[in-house]
């Protein structure tokens, strides 16, 4: 999946949300449906005004990415016209998810754009799925309150999930229930109800010559099959490695165990664009906040220091943390390089007494050896 193809992806899922959406809502402009006091679902907002917010959250989208807003919201907001009618506020509905879809298609990919939750930013794909998530979700609501038949497809749903809710563990076979449930529309059976809720796109952390992008599970996914995961890579790449990384991500996500924070990065090289490698952490800080850090770059981006840049960026960013307080990773006896790269980044060897017992007690490899830095 390159960079073009990427872009289309996410511009035809907005699409075929927005198509599904203004056909239910035409049906119920045609039947003479009241809009203006009936209550969409469990909204404290009329089924008009929430037709009217989705209309506006594509504009807002769009404009981000459009304009390029790193900072806040671009200051616009949509207004209709006085005597605007049902039919008209769907047209404008139909509108606007065609402008973010023409946006879509024609931002770069490494573009990213002021979004609050929860990273402060998202790239095309992150606004495509925000954008999805909208129209899906507010037709359910005005759907439930004209008392209409609504279900969007499968695929559409789990686009979403797995591009913006990398922490909900998905039900099999029922990705519209997960997302209804995810957002406090809905039960699962075994799972307690959601009352609060935020989406979440990729977290980016930023270097010098690089931008670490935190991989989503639908990106991580890719990768473990044999794709790209969205980037695009060096000659070479993506490394064994980071593939088998990616598949401990997409088995966290099935698990319901994911923390996109805790997760997986590619390194991305500013100059070009180009992935280089992958960057992580082997899932959450234990009891006694420690975390286990791995990496590998593609062979044709060895020996420029990227790794080094990379790990000393990642775990200044972690040992900021609270919930932080030592980091550790575990290298091969035999690989010298690796271990000038862990050196370099601050991680001194740990004693034989703790390198023992993590023989003897936690199964390590007796190839390995552990390097941990402390905050």
């Amino acid at each position: 999946m390159g960079g073009d193809m990427a872009a289309d992806r996410a511009a035809d899922q907005v699409t075929e949300a927005v198509a599904g959406s203004v056909a239910v809502l035409r049906a119920a402009v045609a039947a003479g449906r009241d809009w203006d006091s009936v209550k969409a679902g469990q909204l404290e907002w009329s089924c008009r005004q929430t037709a009217e917010h989705t209309a506006g959250a594509l504009l807002a989208y769009a404009g981000q990415l459009a304009g390029r807003a790193t900072k806040a919201y671009v200051p616009f907001e949509i207004v209709m016209e006085d005597d605007t009618d049902s039919a008209g506020v769907v047209d404008v509905l139909e509108t606007t998810g065609a402008l973010l879809t023409a946006t879509l298609r024609t931002t770069p990919r490494e573009v990213r754009a002021f979004h609050p939750y929860p990273f402060r930013s998202a790239n095309r794909e992150g606004f495509a799925a925000m954008g999805v998530a909208e129209v899906l979700l507010h037709t359910y609501d005005i759907a439930e309150g004209l008392q209409l038949a609504y279900e969007p497809p499968a695929a559409l749903c789990e686009w979403v999930l797995t591009r913006i809710f990398p922490q909900v563990r998905p039900e099999p076979d029922a990705p519209w229930r997960t997302l209804l449930w995810a957002t406090g529309r809905g039960e699962l059976p075994g799972r307690d109800p959601v009352t609060e809720w935020r989406w979440s796109n990729n977290l980016v952390i930023e270097s010098e010559r690089l931008t670490l992008q935190g991989v989503t599970p639908a990106a991580a996914a890719d990768l473990s099959a044999g794709g790209t995961g969205g980037f695009e890579w060096i000659e070479g790449g993506p490394f064994e490695g980071t593939r088998d990384a990616a598949g401990m991500v997409v088995k966290a996500y099935e698990g319901g165990v994911h923390r996109p924070e805790w997760g997986m990065f590619v390194l991305v090289r500013r100059e070009d664009g180009h992935a280089v490698g992958g960057m992580g952490f082997h899932g959450v800080p234990d009891e006694e906040a420690r975390a286990e850090v791995g990496y590998d770059l593609a062979e044709n981006a060895r020996g420029h220091g990227y790794a080094t840049e990379a790990l000393r960026t990642l775990s200044a960013w972690a040992l900021a943390r609270d919930d932080v307080k030592l980091l550790f990773a575990a290298v091969d006896r035999a690989n010298t390089p690796s271990q000038g790269v862990i050196s370099r980044a601050g991680f001194k060897r740990v004693s034989e007494d703790v390198e023992q017992y993590a023989y003897e007690l936690h199964g390590m490899d007796r190839s390995l050896r552990l390097y941990a830095r402390e905050g």
